[in-house]
């Protein structure tokens, strides 16, 4: 059984976490203390009816507010499918949190609110799911009960949200319309839509066509920890511990290590203590090599076809996600894989205006939530790939050298 990773996203209000507890309660996925305690918990509601949307909104301050703030995640499963499903927030000040949530993502679902149609959110969340290459993007039209249930209304909204589509090259977008308050298309098709003809939202994600989000042509393997346990019974052994996240590692396999441009054989390759013939993408292994070369923690041990470049300056796609505004010249830590380099910004190029997706050039900064093309320069070489091509070696990080917080993300073009 395959697992479909999907987030939800979308403006504030527009019924995220509604949605999702609709899809746990109607697929029958909330245990029975759970629904105890959402029954307690709901006890004030006027109309008696369960609120779904505690069921993501867990910290006090979401509940008391009635917002969600931090990315909540939720296991289930139908007899097709598991899902892993990541409900962002959709206050403005909270985009960095989307950000982090739609990183792993598969699929990412848009909600509209069918009053209010395509709003600021809508296109912001809409490009950050553009930058970071989510092969599918479902645009769930939601609260069609409040528009009574008006074919025009969705039509219209489909128009609008295609044209941004269009300009951002999002690949695969699907649109469906629902009532997740009344459970209408949620997981069953509903009568009241007699004049849509497409799949309810779960049929949808149970059927999405899920690529596999490992490449195994270009193996990258980074260094986290070297072992040397200089025991009389392990005198001479030296191992690289880390985690492949592309390509598949042979015994025997040549690596390139990066950014040096060394070269060795892998000798042996270890998992959990044993000793295998080949190791693939997502596993964590050590390695040894045939030869006693200067290696330390962030190194890339690379194999097959198109080895990353490696280069001390080059341009990103940089989500800032800190009060204090970026300015050219501040310095950060980058952080790539398990490297983590000092690097300075050298330029913004141009600011995307979310509401109309022109560039504005030379923006002189960036303030939160921006979304800015820079060049970046660091204080030494680094491996790196294009992020559409290869997001795990493409996809970095800005931290704030005085306090260690995480202050922008980027993808390398």
């Amino acid at each position: 059984m395959d697992l479909l990773r999907f987030i939800t996203a979308g403006s504030v209000d527009d019924g995220k976490s509604t949605l999702i507890g609709r899809l746990l309660y109607d697929s029958k996925n909330i245990l029975t203390d759970q629904l105890a305690a959402l029954e307690q918990q709901s006890r004030n509601k006027e109309d008696g009816e369960i609120d779904l949307a505690l069921l993501t909104d867990g910290l006090r301050a979401e509940r008391e507010q009635g917002i969600t703030i931090d990315v909540a995640y939720k296991y289930f499963s139908t007899p097709r499918r598991k899902f892993i499903i990541a409900d962002a927030p959709g206050h403005i000040q909270y985009t960095r949190n989307m950000v982090t949530g739609a990183s792993n993502a598969s699929l990412i679902i848009i909600l509209v609110d069918a009053r209010n149609g395509v709003v600021e959110q809508t296109r912001r969340h809409s490009i950050i799911a553009s930058l970071l290459n989510i092969p599918h993007v479902v645009v769930a039209v939601n609260k069609m009960d409040l528009v009574d249930y008006s074919q025009d209304r969705y039509n219209n909204i489909v128009i609008d949200y295609a044209e941004m589509a269009r300009t951002l090259g999002l690949k695969d977008v699907t649109y469906v319309p629902v009532s997740a308050l009344k459970g209408d298309n949620i997981v069953d098709r509903s009568e009241n839509f007699s004049w849509y003809e497409g799949p309810a939202l779960l049929e949808l994600l149970e059927t999405v066509k899920v690529e596999k989000d490992t490449d195994l042509r270009r193996g990258r393997f980074s260094v986290q920890y070297v072992i040397r346990p200089q025991t009389e019974e392990h005198h001479d052994y030296r191992g690289y511990a880390g985690k492949i996240t592309s390509g598949i590692y042979r015994k025997g396999d040549v690596v390139t290590v990066l950014p040096s441009g060394l070269t060795s054989r892998i000798r042996s390759i270890e998992i959990a203590g044993r000793e295998v013939a080949e190791a693939f993408a997502q596993q964590s292994v050590v390695l040894q090599l045939e030869d006693d070369i200067d290696i330390s923690r962030g190194d890339l041990l690379v194999t097959g076809v198109e080895p990353p470049r490696v280069e001390q300056e080059f341009d990103v796609l940089l989500c800032w996600m800190d009060s204090k505004n970026l300015l050219p010249g501040n310095k950060y830590l980058l952080q790539l894989g398990s490297r983590s380099v000092r690097s300075v910004v050298r330029e913004i190029e141009y600011r995307l205006d979310v509401n109309t997706l022109e560039k504005q050039w030379a923006p002189g900064q960036a303030g939160l939530n921006d979304i800015v093309k820079a060049k970046v320069r660091t204080a030494t070489p680094l491996p790196i790939d294009v992020y559409t091509d290869l997001p795990v070696g493409g996809g970095a990080i800005l931290i704030d050298e005085t306090s260690y917080v995480t202050v922008g993300a980027c993808m390398v073009q």
